[in-house]
């Protein structure tokens, strides 16, 4: 294949995943990672190209977010400093070892989160607006299973602090704008541990996500709160079902 058609099928990749992203606030490494290994890509090679393309995709989306009003600067903070930390350990250990035993944490915890906000949907609850106990360690947690699995940055945060009360489109935009940072912390460490990726591909996952990205946050500002609960909550059944169908092959 011509490198041109290989960048605009990437490109394609990485708007795609940026627009679901943006919207329900998680899948961007599970979409665009998931085509790059159906591709052929090793699995640490596909990790760090979607990493390096996050520093930046993120970065634009978190962005979108906050000029649209979406993001929570204590809720940012307490999870970016821990999320940053996590990313170093969990990229280095994907660098050393394989993270096959990370999907059977992650598996049944996206099915179960997943049903929980499906059925959360129909009671209504008030909306939490502090930060809740723990999130430091979420966000600890999270980093490192993003980095060390290919994805869950994500899933994990927006899962569980959707879960726990809060605004999902306030959520949505703080986890994008600290998963820049995370992901650029976890970009330097794949670089150090297993050196550059194929640059066609990072730009045309660059390319994609940063002119999609705007989408994503209008999408997520406009939609009723149980609307996108819902949507978030359909999406990680499906990286639940995903997950469980690649181990079981």
């Amino acid at each position: 294949m011509a490198p041109l058609s290989e960048f605009l099928i990437f490109t394609g990749i990485g708007a795609l995943a940026q627009i679901v992203d943006g919207a329900l606030g998680m899948a961007y490494g599970v979409t665009s990672a998931g085509m790059l290994l159906g591709l052929g890509m090793p699995p640490a090679m596909a990790s760090a190209s979607v990493h390096y393309a996050e520093t930046f995709t993120c970065g634009a989306s978190g962005l979108s977010h906050w000029w649209a009003g979406n993001v929570r600067r204590r809720l940012f903070l307490v999870l970016v400093i821990p999320g940053v930390i996590g990313a170093i350990i969990g990229a280095t250990v994907l660098a050393h070892l394989s993270p096959i035993w990370m999907r059977y944490f992650l598996t049944p915890y996206l099915l179960v989160m997943g049903l929980f906000l499906v059925f959360r949907t129909a009671r209504r609850k008030d909306l939490r607006t502090d930060v809740p106990r723990g999130t430091g360690v979420l966000g600890f947690v999270a980093g490192l299973l993003d980095a060390a699995g290919g994805g869950g940055w994500s899933a994990l945060t927006v899962t569980t602090m959707v879960a726990r009360g809060q605004e999902p489109r306030f959520v949505i935009g703080s986890v994008h704008l600290a998963k820049c940072i995370v992901s650029l912390a976890a970009s330097i460490t794949f670089l150090l541990s297993i050196g550059q990726s194929k640059l066609h591909v990072v730009l045309g996952l660059i390319l994609g996500g940063v002119i999609a990205a705007p989408f994503g946050a209008w999408l997520v500002r406009r939609l009723p709160s149980r609307v996108c609960t819902l949507m978030a909550g359909l999406a990680v059944l499906a990286l639940g079902i995903y997950n469980f169908y690649r181990l079981l092959g």
